[in-house]
């Protein structure tokens, strides 16, 4: 689970490395925790060093959470991944980066962001 202050990687090659969430969109203004499919509010911490940065420190965006630490229940098993992960977000809720490291867990194949799976590695099960 996701709250107000917990840090972030970035998975995508926006040129964002390190985000710490701010606030959770989904779910109503009094909304505690975002598990994995929801849209937070971010700020970068750390940006990579490479010519091809979309993003600066400091800038808020809005972010898909993709994975947590926590456990969370996925149709026929627990999943549990070893740190916690977003993808950003413009304006228009559109993706940032053209790339996607690493698996997406299987939720977002019945979800309305269809183009993480296709930017991503694969699905994970």
């Amino acid at each position: 689970m996701i709250q107000s202050g917990s840090f972030l990687n970035a998975v995508d090659n926006s040129g964002a490395k390190k985000l710490v969430c701010i606030k959770i969109i989904d779910g109503g203004y009094k909304q505690r925790y975002a598990n994995i499919g929801s849209i937070i509010l971010v700020s970068v911490k750390t940006v990579r060093f490479s010519k091809n940065i979309k993003v600066k420190k400091g800038e808020l965006h809005q972010a898909i959470v993709i994975k947590t630490k926590t456990s969370s229940f996925c149709a026929t098993n627990y999943k549990k991944y070893f740190e916690n992960s977003a993808v950003l977000l413009n304006k228009k809720n559109k993706l940032v980066g053209t790339r996607i490291f690493g698996l997406i867990p299987k939720n977002f194949k019945y979800s309305k962001h269809l183009k993480l799976i296709s930017l991503s590695g694969g699905i994970s099960l």
